[in-house]
């Protein structure tokens, strides 16, 4: 309380005991298993051998308190392979590492359970490692890991930011003036750590099972919808429905009080536009832009889109302009809402791109992932080219192929011109570089690209 570390818990942010490195990190130089140059291990990834498979997560949090934390509850459901592990077959493990960032973990409260064994005994760690400078934890236990399903379990408190990271804070003013408070998320590219000790890679899927207690005059959304809401005391804790198996950074959580509007689209997916109070009603443009651009996509990918809803939130402080996260896309207010009677042309075509360039994710990005963020140019050029394409069809009359040419590859081509221009694909070491490659030369330059392919290959073909 009060900021100081308890005794018994360990801090990502703390260096690992003696000043070392946490041992099993795989690190650029490395050899493979085998002694082979592994294309893999030119990065700073986690050590494999084994994989998650569902991460059970319990939070408790109150945006509106002064202590400024939140508790999590973790189950992680993986899967130990053997034959992945260096050594090849047969090998084992006693170490299982994590990324986790500025998280208080109780030593107390950790431990490894087999699945492979009903009876299994549960395994304390010896020591749990944290790595300020790779953002790691590492559980070593006192014996090998049995390979196959098992359970790891720890509980851990985090700390609500005020950067517009990771789990955050947001302000505004309410009816009167009011000053209102609400928790938001916003995890890509590497701030799911800072919510959970999770595999925080793009190409590292899981399910996520979430549950969310706050306080009960408040309201929690996430990726899925509620499953079931309960009353314990004066909090409310809300169970949302498994997501689909995705990268760590689309996980999604608001906590709030929001006024909302919806409609159902022709696959009978439901999407709402929620907002803080008194603002849902200014989301109606951005709405039909939504549900008429789900419905063709997935005629265009022609895959239906897969999670039974998709909520749009317009948050008072957002740092980028939105965030694709599967099922809850978050957008700043000037991205999302607008007042349709005085509302100018370039105003909805700004909501309209930015609505179709993050639904176009909802397919390119999180259904099919880039593998490591040196593909990120692909991810984000095609939602750039994808996001012009859905909008001349919902909109023809804009004309917006010929302001996409003076607009993002005018601008793409200026920064290319600057000496310190880079490719679209650039080699990025360690995850916590990726930011320098969030620039126009991602987005605009990739999406200029793909619009050229798009014309040579002509448009049917370049679909299939």
């Amino acid at each position: 309380p009060g900021g100081a570390a308890s005794e018994g818990f360990a801090r990502a942010g703390d260096p690992a005991p003696g000043g070392a490195a946490s041992e099993g990190f795989a690190r650029a130089g490395d050899p493979a298993p085998g002694g082979a140059a592994s294309e893999e291990l030119e990065r700073e990834v986690l050590p494999g051998g084994w994989t998650p498979e569902r991460y059970e997560l319990e939070l408790e949090l109150d945006p509106v308190s002064r202590r400024s934390l939140f508790h999590g509850t973790l189950a992680l459901s993986l899967k130990i392979d053997g034959a992945s592990l260096a050594g090849g077959r047969g090998a084992s493990t006693s170490k299982l590492v994590l990324n986790a960032r500025n998280l208080s973990i109780d030593f107390g409260s950790v431990f490894f359970r087999s699945s492979v064994v009903p009876s299994a005994e549960r395994l304390k760690p010896v020591e749990v490692a944290l790595d300020a400078h790779r953002e790691t934890v590492t559980f070593a236990f006192g014996e090998p890991l049995p390979a196959g399903p098992g359970v790891l379990a720890l509980s851990y408190v985090g700390r609500l930011s005020a950067d517009m990271a990771g789990l955050y804070r947001s302000t505004y003013h309410g009816p009167g003036g009011r000053k209102e408070t609400m928790a938001v998320t916003q995890l890509e590219a590497i701030d799911a750590r800072r919510v959970l000790p999770c595999w925080d890679e793009p190409g590292t899927k899981a399910a996520f099972v979430l549950a969310v207690t706050v306080p009960e005059g408040l309201t929690a959304i996430s990726n899925m919808p509620a499953a079931s809401e309960t009353l314990v005391g004066n909090k409310r804790r809300t169970a949302f429905l498994e997501t689909p198996v995705m990268s760590t950074y689309l996980l999604a959580l608001a906590v709030g009080r929001f006024d909302s509007i919806q409609r159902i689209t022709q696959d009978g997916v439901l999407v709402r536009v929620l907002a803080v109070p008194g603002q849902a009603e200014r989301g109606r443009f951005a709405l039909d832009v939504a549900v008429r651009v789900l419905d063709f996509y997935a005629e265009y990918f022609e895959v239906a889109y897969p999670l039974p809803k998709l909520d749009m939130l317009a948050a008072p402080d957002f740092a980028a302009g939105a965030m694709e996260n599967w099922g809850l896309v978050i957008y700043r207010e000037v991205d999302l809402l607008c007042d349709e009677s005085t509302a100018a042309v370039a105003q909805r075509m700004r909501i309209a791109t930015v609505v179709t360039h993050e639904l176009a994710h909802m397919w390119f990005g999180n259904l099919v992932t880039m593998e490591w963020w040196e593909h990120l140019w692909l991810n984000e050029g095609f939602a750039n080219w994808m996001q012009t394409y859905a909008a001349d069809v919902l909109f023809p009359q804009w004309g917006i192929w010929e302001q996409y040419v003076v607009q993002d590859q005018s601008r793409a081509l200026a920064l290319d011109a600057l000496r310190s221009s880079h490719p679209i694909e650039v080699p990025i070491r360690r995850a916590q570089d990726v930011d320098e490659v969030f620039d126009l030369i991602s987005y605009s330059k990739g999406g200029s690209v793909v619009r050229m392919v798009h014309a040579y290959l002509g448009a049917e073909h370049f679909r299939k």
